[in-house]
């Protein structure tokens, strides 16, 4: 029996590895395309300033993107963005950004907000936002560092410092939201509308 009841598989808008692993692991065949925009300049432009909407009009202009180009293609685009209050925060560009973030969100709770968007041939079929909520314990300056220190260059590919699914886990006292969210695709929403499309087959 085949789960996916699509004429063509999935196109995945993004080359997060973590996405991709997601649907690799709920048998969601796909074709991983990145949308080549300017995601600072696009939310800069936007004027929004709440972090969940930011994120959900990035996931939609990055799934437009490659659905111009692939017209009647199904295309998913994912965006994710980090909230201290209202704050929100960018991908550390250096180790010394990276250390002033944590050190920013060490032992306070700060928020995730994930959205996905569902567009073919240039129109919005489906899009959400889900928060997952964070507590990063309290952390020393010698914590930081050597945190750091083991993470190398992993840490400077996530927005935060961390990636939660791996070494960054050692800095949560809490964590209050799905796994799928907090790793960047809200992945039950995403399987009740293609469930509600007929796009599965349960």
């Amino acid at each position: 029996m085949t789960l996916w009841l699509g004429p063509h598989p999935l196109v995945l808008a993004s080359q997060s590895r973590a996405r991709q692993a997601l649907l690799t692991q709920a048998e969601i065949p796909f074709e991983a395309i990145p949308a080549d925009i300017d995601e600072r300049g696009i939310a800069k432009a936007s004027g929004l300033s709440s972090p969940g909407e930011i994120a959900g009009l990035l996931a939609r202009e990055k799934a437009a993107f490659v659905s111009n180009r692939h017209p009647g293609r199904l295309v998913l685009g994912a965006d994710q963005t980090l909230a201290l209050g209202a704050r929100g925060f960018n991908k550390p560009a250096d180790r010394a950004e990276a250390a002033k973030q944590l050190r920013e969100l060490a032992g306070r709770r700060h928020e995730l907000h994930s959205a996905i968007a569902l567009v073919r041939s240039g129109i919005t079929l489906f899009s959400d936002v889900v928060i997952a909520r964070m507590t990063m314990r309290p952390l020393t300056d010698d914590e930081i560092s050597a945190y750091l220190d083991q993470a190398g260059d992993k840490a400077l590919s996530s927005v935060g410092g961390y990636q939660v699914e791996g070494l960054g886990v050692h800095l949560f006292d809490g964590i209050h939201g799905d796994h799928f969210t907090i790793l960047g695709l809200p992945l039950l929403p995403l399987l009740a509308f293609l469930r509600s499309q007929k796009l599965l087959t349960f």
